[in-house]
């Protein structure tokens, strides 16, 4: 082959791609530069609003790659590649994705809205799902839990993010609820003095809000009492157990009777 000819082929080549192939460089250093930057605006709007720290990599790992992908499809389209089969794959893989991984993405749904809206956070006393515990920790497809027995409970987030949350520790304070029975024939005043005197006697038991105790029921055997003393969340099972043992005690050394079935034995006579 005549070198002439294959310098105009090479010409002929570089005036209908090379063109082109500038554009495609321009495009990706463009299009890379600005990822960037909105990768680092994204962050920092992250970090403002405290998101969680596992959020914030996931959603960033995320966005750039979404991003990355799209400067691809735009890179190719430079080229002269025809990127309309290109989309439709991606969306035909991304609906089959969707669909296998159904109960997944509302998990990371409900992991992304409990980062966000912040309900919850590690340490927290909640009740949820049926479940009570201390969150241990929060990730993006799960939450787990310490139970009060020291068990791991691990709640899914969609599941979690979905049903009601009882969070004894947003508050700070807790009330502890306590009923106690005496006979009908225990002086009522006396009765609640000595209850009081179990309440305002405690360490844990805080002066305000303050602690109540009320007649709540006339039951078939017992005059009730509702016992109401507040503490900080994380003493509540201290003053539970506490005060249900000291309550015992004071009531027997005040001589108030604390009912409970008895059992009669009945003689015959031969």
């Amino acid at each position: 082959m005549d070198l002439e000819i294959i310098l105009d082929k090479l010409i002929d080549f570089a005036t209908v791609y090379g063109i082109k192939i500038i554009g495609a460089i321009l495009v990706w250093i463009i299009g890379s530069w600005l990822i960037k930057k909105i990768v680092r605006g994204i962050k920092k709007v992250m970090s403002k609003r405290n998101y969680d720290e596992s959020l914030q990599k996931f959603l960033l790992n995320l966005i750039n790659w979404i991003l990355k992908i799209l400067l691809v499809i735009t890179l190719l389209g430079t080229l002269g590649v025809p990127t309309t089969s290109f989309a439709a794959i991606i969306a035909a893989a991304g609906l089959a994705i969707g669909l296998a991984l159904q109960g997944s993405l509302g998990n990371f749904a409900g992991g992304v809205l409990i980062m966000i809206f912040k309900p919850i956070k590690i340490g927290d006393l909640i009740e949820a799902q049926g479940e009570v515990g201390v969150v241990k920790e929060i990730e993006i497809f799960t939450t787990k839990l310490t139970g009060l027995s020291n068990r791991e409970i691990i709640i899914p987030n969609g599941a979690l993010s979905n049903g009601n949350i009882i969070n004894y520790t947003t508050e700070g304070t807790r009330r502890v609820d306590l009923t106690f029975g005496v006979g009908y024939d225990s002086d009522i005043k006396k009765t609640k003095g000595v209850l009081m005197n179990v309440l305002t006697s405690h360490p844990l038991v805080l002066k305000d809000p303050q602690p109540t105790v009320n007649v709540s029921a006339l039951a078939d055997s017992s005059v009730n009492f509702a016992v109401r003393p507040w503490c900080k969340a994380e003493h509540y099972w201290d003053v539970y157990f506490d005060v249900t043992e000291q309550t015992k005690e004071a009531l027997d050394a005040a001589g108030i009777e604390i009912p409970y079935p008895h059992q009669v034995e009945i003689h015959k006579e031969a």
